[in-house]
């Protein structure tokens, strides 16, 4: 049959089913499939979902999938905003990109907001004994200081907290209808005001040769054109660095769930000196708990994958937290085990098995650039908790897969020893 016509059989569209069931939607189809792909509508549009590192390969390929218009609205008014990185493809992707890889070259820049960020948990940690903190609210906070602090931008205590609570929200609210989408909207409209202003302020004074900040590396970045992006693009790509380093509370939250459910690991990372453990420990972290359930894109020509027709424009989505808990690839998925990721061969070998933010290469393609961000300061922040004297109250520590993204209820609180 040709694509043409396949892309119009009847499926049954599965909005409502993604929105009720949420990760676990398209792992469960997943298992009902005898091929590794399943069928369907969203929102009405022909919709293939393909697991596996062959899929992960297939997908990120620029000649298969494309992002360019593959983003709908809502997400673009708030988690990714308008003319974003994510929203190109082919060299105008290639120039956007390398704006965020060149910030982290070489692995300092990585190291050095992983110092921050320690430094600022330690402090905000201090003195704090008998009180009760929620890890989630306290890492926004911290990570929020962290990266103003790596990327020279400087604000007030109390502007800080707003972006730590706008971040959360535009990542809390993209994927849903309803009050939580528009505290979202609210929120990147916001901080693109107040990032736009300090774009202004610093391309009013003359263009240094050497750029001191990653602020000035992001205010006088010029695109594949030759041109500075308009103020308000600035300050999306600005908070796109903010938002997803904001985003690892996410990750926080859970590695303070894992260390309550198996508390050996405390144990195991305090006696970690040189940091070995705390990220094979991120990494499961990552690979373990619900973060993006998947990530999408659109065909971009009509196209063939594993004895299945693929008309251009379909809507193709990798299967991201299914992948990271099948069984072919990962031995015993659902045991929390960070020893799977315990030497440097063993982190080689799955770049396109484990894809809690995507997949493929991160200076040619869609590959998150601040996934060494994530593991590096969720590793700090895991090995700051280890050697934290607290205890765990009583509280609600379920972590609900229909809803996304999601964490344990309560934010997981601490009590300060």
């Amino acid at each position: 049959m040709p694509p043409s016509q396949t892309s119009m059989a009847p499926w049954s569209d599965s909005t409502l089913g993604l929105l009720a069931h949420g990760y676990a939607w398209l792992p469960n189809r997943m298992r009902a499939s005898a091929d590794g792909t399943v069928r369907t509508r969203l929102l009405g549009r022909p919709t293939i979902a393909l697991r596996g590192p062959d899929a992960v390969a297939f997908f990120y390929d620029e000649k298969h999938v494309v992002r360019a218009a593959a983003l709908p609205d809502p997400v673009l008014d708030t988690l990714f905003g308008r003319g974003a990185v994510h929203t190109l493809d082919g060299d105008a992707h290639r120039v956007r990109k390398a704006l965020f890889l060149a910030l982290l070259k070489d692995g300092a820049g990585v190291a050095a907001l992983g110092g921050h960020v320690s430094r600022r948990w330690r402090e905000a940690m201090a003195g704090r004994q008998g009180d009760r903190v929620v890890v989630f609210d306290e890492a926004a906070g911290v990570l929020a200081l962290a990266v103003c602090d790596w990327m020279g931008v400087r604000l007030s205590d109390a502007a800080v907290a707003e972006l730590a609570r706008d971040c959360t929200a535009m990542v809390d609210g993209f994927a849903t209808p309803g009050p939580r989408h528009l505290r979202a909207r609210r929120a990147r409209r916001r901080q693109e005001d107040a990032m736009g202003a300090l774009i202004s302020e610093v391309r009013h004074a003359p263009e240094p040769e050497v750029k001191s900040s990653a602020l000035e590396t992001v205010a006088w970045h010029r695109d594949a054109d030759g041109t500075l992006p308009d103020l308000r693009t600035a300050a999306v790509e600005l908070l796109n660095i903010i938002r997803p380093t904001v985003a690892i509370a996410w990750f926080a939250a859970f590695a303070a769930h894992a260390l309550h459910r198996w508390p050996h690991h405390r144990d195991l990372l305090r006696s970690d000196p040189e940091g070995a453990y705390a990220t094979a420990f991120a990494h499961e972290v990552r690979r373990f708990y619900p973060f993006a359930p998947f990530v999408g894109g659109l065909a971009a020509r009509d196209l063939h994958w594993n004895g299945e027709d693929i008309a251009k424009d379909s809507l193709v989505l990798l299967d991201l937290y299914g992948q990271n808990h099948d069984a072919a690839l990962w031995e015993h998925p659902y045991r929390f085990d960070p020893h799977r990721f315990a030497n440097a061969e063993a982190l080689r070998d799955p770049l396109d098995n484990l894809i809690p933010q995507g997949g493929g290469d991160a200076a040619r393609g869609h590959r998150c650039p601040g996934e060494d961000i994530t593991v590096t300061a969720l590793a700090g922040i895991a090995g700051e908790l280890a050697h934290t004297d607290y205890s765990v109250p009583d509280q609600d520590l379920t972590i609900p897969l229909t809803r996304m993204p999601t964490l344990p209820r309560s934010g997981f609180e601490l009590h300060l020893g």
